[in-house]
């Protein structure tokens, strides 16, 4: 099993903020700079799907990224509630951060991956799709947690918005795109950041909106797809180490600990196979590829991320979801990153 780099600068970072507690960046700070980081990575990740790959995979992409998303959010929170006895709400906001699966991880494991077929579309899709869902949700259970007087329509409310504006504002980003593509890299990067903030301006996903925008322009020719990797590679480390500084390791209790590695067992053990596994049933795909697409389920900077929303807007336990959240993505890195080039290998290529 090889670590991956991911969670080597997680821990590292981390370590150095204990070390010298200077450095780390106000929770504010943090969260800007991975929302750049993450809008480089999805764009990156939907231009490298293209339209084309994408179209075939389509129905497992969106069930996964939706479905998925929502069904392991509530097992994630029932378990939370039930096994640790914590309220629903704050339950339900483990379960919003926890459920999403992570770009940067999924596109840097998979990146020197053999991976034939539908497979490695439906992974990086999926952890492109999932990402605006996540949020959405996440947004719209802290604006129930911060406004007790709010019903839970304000949840509905909000990811309906996120979710539709942001379609809406890719797809237009996407036909501008075609015009500005082979325009060069800082051109282009300017849309992506127009486009971004249209969305977020209009309360839509600006991470929906960047994808989709991918999506739409990834078939067209360019000069500079490497370049474009780089930077989304570089985002990818800054991301991680970013949000290491933020994590204080002497702080975290054993408790802590124990419950982050039994949620991101049940996660990874008895949540996703099930979901994953329903909602993939009517897919065909080798058995093989379908063990590796569950098994693929990544945790990474998003869930991270998700939690500093918590932690910035005060919610009841932020600290405590902030800290288990950081377990979870922890182990998920170490464990099922680390085994995933072996399990391409056995499950995947074998299987052809």
């Amino acid at each position: 099993m090889s670590i991956p780099p991911a969670a080597v600068l997680l821990v590292l970072a981390a370590i150095a903020s204990d070390v010298l507690p200077g450095i780390a960046p106000s929770i504010k700070n943090a969260e800007v700079i991975v929302t750049v980081a993450l809008v480089v990575i999805l764009y990156d990740g939907g231009a490298a799907i293209g339209w084309r790959r994408f179209k075939p995979a389509a129905v497992p992409v969106v069930t996964l990224g939706v479905v998925g998303t929502f069904a392991t959010a509530g097992a994630v929170t029932l378990f939370v509630h039930w096994v640790f006895g914590l309220g629903w709400l704050t339950a339900g906001l483990l379960g919003a951060a926890v459920a999403p699966t992570d770009p940067a991880v999924v596109f840097s494991v998979l990146g020197g991956q053999h991976v034939p077929g539908r497979t490695r579309t439906i992974l990086e899709g999926e952890s492109g799709a999932n990402d605006p869902v996540g949020i959405a949700l996440m947004l719209g259970l802290i604006a129930l947690a911060t406004h007790p007087g709010d019903s839970f329509w304000v949840v509905v409310r909000t990811f309906a918005e996120q979710m539709s504006i942001g379609l809406v504002v890719g797809l237009a980003g996407g036909w501008v795109g075609h015009r500005f593509r082979r325009a060069g890299i800082l051109r282009m990067s300017a849309v992506i950041a127009a486009v971004f903030i249209a969305a977020d301006v209009a309360h839509g996903s600006g991470f929906l909106a960047v994808f989709v925008m991918g999506l739409a322009v990834g078939d067209i020719d360019t000069d500079s797809p490497e370049l474009l990797d780089r930077v989304s590679s570089l985002a990818e480390i800054v991301a991680f180490i970013t949000l290491g500084l933020t994590i204080h390791l002497a702080a975290i209790g054993g408790d802590r600990w124990l419950q982050g590695l039994a949620l991101a067992a049940f996660g990874a053990l008895l949540a996703r196979p099930v979901i994953a596994g329903a909602l993939l049933a009517p897919v065909h795909l080798r058995h093989g590829e379908r063990l590796f697409v569950i098994w693929g389920g990544l945790k990474g900077a998003v869930p991270i991320l998700l939690a500093t929303f918590a932690l910035r807007h005060h919610v009841d336990d932020a600290s405590r979801i902030y800290e288990t959240v950081f377990v979870v993505v922890l182990a998920s890195v170490i464990v099922q990153g680390g085994t995933i080039p072996a399990a391409a290998r056995r499950l995947v290529v074998r299987s052809e």
